[in-house]
């Protein structure tokens, strides 16, 4: 006989495991941070690849797609991975995007270096991704814009085209991936004006929420100052006007 209520011995009991799990942190070695460091250990790989012998060489063209491939497979797959098992971290957040304009913006400006794509391609896909970066931390306290299907769209086809022009294609497959350039561009675009549209929406929608708060607030700071002045004076009233006369009583 303890005198302590089972529950609250089992309670305790209960609640360490539970506290455990609340605080167990996502191990930074993990599968999805990993592939995203592998992809950007690929980026300087890349561009080695892709620059050795003056940068036309088929066969080291090859290996520059070998290399660009498994960085776009690998971007399929780690954001996914983090999502499903929990293992979203801070540096994840940070370095995905990251490893995503790094191996893209590299191939675009290797492929215009060597004179195999338009500098105006190259700039405005690089442009509609800054643009895009900045904007997400513009509207980031408001929420998140989900990827659309437009969006991964866009991704696939600059992908398939900056691949196509990676490797050293001629004939009617140089000319299949002009029209694959032209459509990933087209989508680059229009997806890019379509983030603008609902990151403007999400922010006026954001700060009109911020000022029914802070009115909420406001009002509910009012309420609650007059309740406690009308209360203050009622308790001093009963506990001594009418129980100090009681008192005085014969």
């Amino acid at each position: 006989m303890s005198g302590v209520p089972a529950s609250a011995a089992g309670g305790g009991a209960m609640a360490k495991p539970k506290a455990a799990v609340a605080v167990r942190q996502v191990s930074l070695w993990n599968i999805a941070n990993i592939l995203t460091m592998v992809r950007l250990l690929l980026v300087p790989g890349f561009v080695a690849l892709m620059l050795y012998g003056g940068g036309h060489d088929p066969v080291w063209r090859s290996y520059a797609w070998a290399a660009f491939t498994v960085a776009m497979i690998t971007d399929l797959f780690d954001g996914e991975l983090a999502r499903r098992y929990n293992l979203v971290t801070d540096f994840g957040k940070i370095a995905d995007p990251i490893a995503d304009k790094a191996i893209m913006g590299a191939a675009l400006v290797c492929l215009s270096a060597l004179s195999d794509l338009p500098w105006w391609v190259t700039g405005v896909i690089l442009f509609r991704e800054l643009g895009i970066t900045l904007m997400r931390f513009w509207v980031i306290r408001h929420g998140v814009i989900p990827a659309s299907r437009g969006g991964k769209l866009k991704t696939l086809a600059q992908g398939v085209a900056v691949g196509m022009y990676v490797l050293a294609l001629t004939g009617p497959l140089a000319t299949l991936r002009w029209w694959v350039m032209a459509l990933a561009v087209l989508l680059t675009v229009v997806t890019g004006l379509d983030y603008v549209r609902q990151a403007l929406v999400l922010r006026r929608v954001g700060r009109a929420r911020e000022r029914v708060a802070a009115r909420m607030a406001d009002a509910g700071a009012g309420t609650g100052t007059g309740t406690g002045g009308d209360a203050g004076p009622g308790i001093g009233s009963g506990a001594g006007g009418e129980r100090a006369p009681g008192a005085e009583r014969p």
